[in-house]
Parts: structure tokens; C-alpha cells; sequence
């Protein structure tokens, strides 16, 4: 499971950067190295490329894993070069940026977009897994996600316009509940696709969501 991202336009990256001279690039080498958004490589090529539009580049790491704990050591590590900028640009996903934020009070930028949670169906092709939207029907449907499979998030089945198994919106993906229907059937469980599914509760968690442990649900961790 990775977090899918893709590098902003440059123009928009030098317009995030407008009150920024002194810039430190932050890249991750978890998910953004494996497509090739902020790894090793990409951190350097944008630093040669900020630097040849004249700003000064005090410093960069790759960061394991930009959004978890490793975050604030490598803050620790790249003090010095970190205290020397006015502008933070990290290539990670907004998860990475916000983490970031949390331990600095310089301008902490973006240099990707943030896509999409994506799962890989075979090499270098990711499909989104899921939407987070906090009322899982995944028992009901073989394990495959009609709010991401479906292009239009149908929840009781598929739309007039599937076509031998085919997707109307993208005839080169299958229809999800096509998908739905085979996996169940194998699975002897048809008895399911009858299920009916109401209208999803665009309120059923209140943004921003939270979720708190419990403190016996903390001390197993201890």
C-alpha cells in the first residue's frame, strides 16, 4: 500500500517559493522513492534546478519515512542547515508536509501533490484501495471496494451502462461489480449481492476526524 503523488509544476513550486530565498528540500524514501516523486535522485535534480533559478540551497535529506516518528530526527540531524532557510520544500505526500510542520515554524511547501492511497496490482501499477470513508461494506462485497472500484461509487450493484463486464465510463476497466459478482460466486456467497446498501452518510464522521485511544488501549503498546 502506498501513498500515490506526483510532482507539483515547477511554475507552482517557484510561486510557493515567492517569499523564500534560502530554501532546505526534504524528500521521503518510503513511498515517494518508489514512484520516483521524492527520492534520492529527484531531491537532487530539483535542487540543481532551484539552484539554477537563483535560490540558495542550504541543505536536503530523504527522510526513511517522512510521516512517521523519523521525521524529528532527522530535524535534529539537518539542524543547522534546516535553521539556515526561510522555506521548507518537501517532496513527500501531505501527510510528510503536515508531520513536518508539526516540528518547524519556518514555511513548510509542498513540492507533490498527494493523489490517492494506492495498492499495487502488479509492478508500477497502482489502483486506489480506499476512500476512508469510515463505513467499511467490504464484507458484503468480496473484498473490493465499490466506492473506489466503481467510477460512480455505486453501492447496490452496476449502472445501466456495463457492457460485458466492462466499465461505460472506461471500457478498458472492469465493471467493479463485476468483479464483486465473480469473487462472490466463487466464494458461494451470492446471497450477498441482494444486501441492500443505503445512501452513504457523507456526515457520518465529523471533519476534522479524530480518534482518541482509550488509556487501556494505550498501555498494551508501553
Amino acid at each position: 500500500m502506498k501513498t500515490i503523488t506526483r510532482q507539483k509544476p515547477y511554475e507552482e513550486i517557484l510561486q510557493q517559493l515567492k517569499f523564500c530565498n534560502r530554501v532546505f528540500v526534504v524528500g521521503c524514501g518510503t513511498c515517494a522513492t518508489v514512484l520516483q516523486t521524492g527520492g534520492i535522485e529527484q531531491v537532487s535534480e530539483l535542487r540543481e534546478k532551484l539552484q539554477g533559478s537563483g535560490l540558495l540551497i542550504t541543505g536536503s535529506t530523504v527522510i526513511p519515512t517522512a510521516c512517521d516518528e523519523m521525521t524529528a530526527a532527522s530535524v535534529s540531524e539537518n539542524e543547522a542547515a534546516i535553521q539556515g532557510a526561510n522555506g521548507i520544500l518537501v517532496m513527500a505526500c501531505a501527510l510528510g508536509v503536515q508531520r513536518l510542520n508539526f516540528y518547524l515554524d519556518k514555511a513548510v511547501l509542498p513540492a507533490l501533490d498527494t493523489l490517492f492511497i494506492g495498492l499495487e496490482e502488479h509492478p508500477g501499477y497502482y489502483m486506489e484501495a480506499c476512500a476512508q470513508c469510515g463505513q467499511c461494506i467490504l464484507g458484503y462485497t468480496a473484498g473490493i471496494c465499490p466506492v473506489t472500484a466503481c467510477h460512480k461509487g455505486l453501492l447496490n450493484g452496476p449502472c445501466g451502462g456495463t457492457d460485458k463486464g466492462k466499465c461505460e465510463v472506461d471500457q478498458e476497466r472492469d465493471c467493479a461489480f463485476t468483479l464483486i459478482y465473480n469473487r462472490l460466486k466463487e466464494q458461494d456467497r451470492l446471497d450477498l449481492m441482494r444486501h441492500y446498501h443505503p445512501p452513504r452518510n457523507a456526515q457520518v464522521v465529523p471533519r476534522p476526524r479524530v480518534k482518541i485511544l482509550e488509556q487501556k488501549e494505550m498501555e498494551q503498546w508501553v
